[in-house]
């Protein structure tokens, strides 16, 4: 079975469960970072998940001051400069730690629930000067052409009033509500911060401390060598962000009070399903062999690879060929993809040895070589 549009719902329901790790800076990035024109009081709401920790460390670097609000039930990294630290509960409302104060930008990393954002919004309104929401994708109701732009046409919450369920009800079914509830919940930050709103919509987050697995399966899979199971006949678009890209282009998105909403896709050329592994090889080096498995043989089989949408999919083909000229133009950049393979594998590494052994995206070896067997004699071929 390949990615499903259900995986996709789940885009950021993933990242957002990863654990906190200490914060990983590129090996290839040794210049230092220059002071912005104009230091920023900036207010995180979570900032300790994935992409929130390079939010806070390119805020430092760049003379911001940086306050962060969430339950404090993960322990912050080590940041390079002084944190403000606040702690409540938007689950329950509890924003008191809020109240009273002013900022000039608001980030809001982990919002799915658009009660979130009117509880920020009762409290925070005429307090900040600048509201990002981080999105998703996900929120396009079509997915199923290339060329994805910005407005598009998004999902609808087909259930009761979302404003007036319990959290508990929603999440119970977010694989299917991811999507529609974080559309909800842009048209929620509209309401509150009216033209002051940024709307940035990513695809696949990758790099350093992603803990879901799904890119890191292919580096760290390509690395162990031998015959690797490649999806389709190589030509199928992949759509990925480095991390580490994502958070500092937030923040030079606040320094620079850019509004407007932004699919957060990378890179900024078309990259296939072979260009993805080759360069990911170019990283790893040892002897390989991709060996191409057709995508209804894989289906057939049941068979789920990470990161890859079959381009011909009438249902989400579209979703790894998003329109990202839009965010571009407002200045997102891109590490290579040699840097984001290196980086991200150094830091896998790093993690204790069961954690590596067990893969959370991706299959086995053991599957992979049943599959491709299983190809082979299809086509009177053996071994």
């Amino acid at each position: 079975m390949r990615t499903s549009r259900r995986d996709l719902l789940k885009l950021g329901a993933l990242a957002a469960a990863s654990a906190t790790l200490p914060a990983f800076a590129s090996s290839a990035v040794g210049a230092p970072i220059d002071k912005a024109a104009r230091p920023l009081r900036v207010l995180i709401l979570g900032g300790t998940g994935f992409t929130g920790p390079f939010q806070v460390q390119y805020a430092l670097a760049r003379g911001h001051q940086v306050t962060l609000f969430n339950r404090g039930r993960r322990p912050s990294p080590e940041w390079p400069g002084e944190v403000e630290q606040l702690h409540g509960d938007r689950d329950t409302g509890d924003l008191k730690a809020l109240e009273g104060r002013e900022w000039d930008v608001c980030i809001d990393n982990p919002t799915t629930l658009p009660f979130w954002v009117r509880d920020a919004g009762n409290v925070l309104k005429g307090k900040v000067g600048h509201y990002l929401f981080i999105s998703t994708i996900s929120v396009y109701a079509d997915g199923s052409k290339p060329g994805i732009t910005e407005d598009a046409a998004l999902a609808r919450y087909g259930g009761a009033d979302a404003m007036a369920e319990t959290r508990d009800s929603m999440m119970a079914d977010m694989a299917n509500l991811y999507g529609p509830l974080k559309a909800l919940s842009e048209a929620e930050a509209w309401k509150q911060f009216d033209e002051r709103t940024t709307i940035i919509r990513p695809g696949y987050i990758v790099g350093p401390r992603d803990e879901t697995d799904r890119f890191t399966y292919w580096p760290h899979r390509i690395a162990q060598g031998g015959e690797v199971l490649v999806p389709g006949d190589g030509s199928d678009p992949v759509q990925i962000i480095d991390g580490r890209d994502l958070g500092e282009w937030v923040i030079r998105l606040a320094e620079n009070r850019t509004y407007g909403t932004f699919n957060a896709c990378g890179p900024d050329y078309r990259l296939s399903t072979d260009a993805m592994v080759h360069g990911c090889h170019a990283v790893t080096g040892g002897p390989v062999e991709f060996t191409h498995v057709p995508t209804q043989f894989l289906e057939q089989q049941e068979v789920s690879l990470p990161i890859w949408v079959p381009s011909d999919h009438d249902t989400y083909g579209g979703y790894g060929a998003v329109s990202n000229a839009a965010a571009i133009a407002a200045g997102l950049t891109f590490r290579p993809l040699a840097t984001t393979v290196e980086d991200l594998l150094a830091w896998f590494r790093s993690l204790p040895a069961d954690r590596q052994a067990t893969l959370r995206a991706g299959i086995t070896r053991e599957k992979e070589k049943t599959v491709l067997d299983a190809w082979r004699a299809s086509h009177g071929r053996v071994g």
